[in-house]
């Protein structure tokens, strides 16, 4: 069911990832993102997803709810796995068939692509989105690309943007949820019939749930204002974020990271994609 996806949600505790800096998680999270783009072995991607358990320890963030995050891209893991499995060519032939074949390379390219996106997805979970609420997330993105006012760049503005539409994730699949629920009870089918059919059906879904997003955007901007609310320059803040020992051993760990990958994509031990 849609209301059991945990994307963008927040997950409070007292755990050690809980508790540090959201500046820290923001760059742990870009440091892991930049080790993934760069494997090029098996060893590598292995290093990336026991890099993720740990750390997935540290968050004491129960195993059920990671996987539930996992369930709207299982669409996209099957089809980029089948993508790179047929169009990859290479030099070991293990199947063919007509105009199909699948090849060694294939197989292992379709296989990283494949755990690259699912450990991108439940890292960046894991790292932010279940560990930071929003608000300490657009903290932290502001003081980051503070160097960018220099410029004129609306950083505030911009990280509010950005937590604000991750906060609304969890809230428009439940939306989604609750008019799938009322379209059915009126007869509405969305499993049955061809592809067109089940399209067409999506079309009583999709208008209420565009008008709510557009309603609740609009009762969010009258409440903000309501508050008098402008962010930006004078703003104040109740905890002030602050670097502790943990903090830099985490972007440390960040950094080792990134270069333990580089080093094993050298090793002539290592599967190249």
């Amino acid at each position: 069911m849609l209301k059991d996806v945990t994307l963008g949600q927040y997950f409070p505790g007292e755990s050690p990832l809980h508790r540090a800096d959201p500046r820290t998680k923001v760059v742990l999270s870009l440091c892991y993102i930049i080790a993934l783009f760069c494997v090029k072995s098996a060893l590598g991607m292995l290093l990336c997803a026991l890099t993720l358990v740990c750390f997935h320890a540290a968050s004491r963030i129960p195993l059920r709810t990671v996987l539930s995050g996992v369930k709207p891209i299982l669409f996209i893991l099957a089809f980029t796995f089948l993508i790179n499995l047929f169009w990859t060519r290479g030099e070991t032939l293990l199947f063919s068939w007509k105009f199909i074949r699948i090849y060694r390379e294939g197989i292992v390219t379709a296989l990283m692509m494949a755990v690259r996106i699912l450990l991108l997805v439940t890292g960046s979970g894991i790292f932010l989105t279940y560990t930071t609420s929003p608000i300490m997330l657009t903290d932290a993105i502001e003081q980051l690309l503070s160097p960018l006012k220099k410029i004129k760049v609306p950083v505030h503005d911009f990280s509010m943007m950005m937590t604000i539409a991750l906060r609304f994730i969890p809230t428009l699949i439940e939306e989604t949820d609750r008019i799938m629920d009322a379209q059915k009870a009126r007869g509405a089918s969305f499993s049955t019939g061809g592809l067109i059919r089940r399209a067409k059906a999506l079309i009583p879904i999709l208008i209420p749930l565009f008008v709510c997003a557009f309603k609740r955007a609009d009762d969010l901007a009258v409440a903000m204002e309501c508050r008098c609310y402008r962010g930006g320059e004078g703003r104040t803040r109740m905890t002030r974020l602050r670097f502790s020992p943990a903090d830099y051993l985490m972007m440390l760990s960040g950094v080792l990271l990134i270069a333990a990958v580089i080093l094993l994509n050298h090793l002539p031990v290592g599967i190249a994609l």
